[in-house]
């Protein structure tokens, strides 16, 4: 695992959400693109697409085994560049949700795709997607 990458993850998704709570909260959206992207903030207390509202000890619990699972892959195994990256950006996106369940009870959410009508999402859940995107081409283009 790259803990550059993890710590790099980690610190701009706290000072977006950091940033998110002192300039957001107050007005609730900001539209960047009218219509289109707007900064809205949202206290999430369940999963993607808001699945299993308020399971704070249970998404706390699976974050930790997640994290556990992954730390033990990456030591344990030789991976190449594309699996270790995905894994690091998976590691900080679970690690910076998991500090806002911990530390607020819910996670900060924040970027609005309104033209698409998307969830709304934060740095860490990007990590996440696009970490295990990469961590899926991996599995499909060279695991045997």
């Amino acid at each position: 695992m790259n803990y550059i990458i993890v710590i790099a993850v980690l610190i701009l998704d706290q000072l977006s959400k950091i940033l998110a709570l002192k300039y957001l909260v107050p007005v609730g959206d900001i539209p960047i693109i009218n219509n289109i992207f707007h900064l809205t903030y949202v206290e999430n207390r369940g999963a993607a697409f808001g699945l299993f509202q308020n399971q704070k000890l249970f998404f706390v619990i699976t974050t930790l085994l997640v994290l556990g699972f992954i730390w033990f892959y990456a030591h344990h195994n030789r991976l190449n560049k594309m699996m270790i990256v995905g894994l690091s950006l998976v590691a900080g996106g679970a690690i910076g949700n998991l500090i806002d369940r911990v530390r607020l009870g819910f996670v900060v959410d924040y970027f609005n795709a309104v033209i698409i009508n998307f969830p709304v999402f934060n740095i860490a859940d990007s990590a996440v997607v696009v970490g295990a995107v990469l961590i899926g081409i991996f599995i499909l283009k060279y695991d045997r």
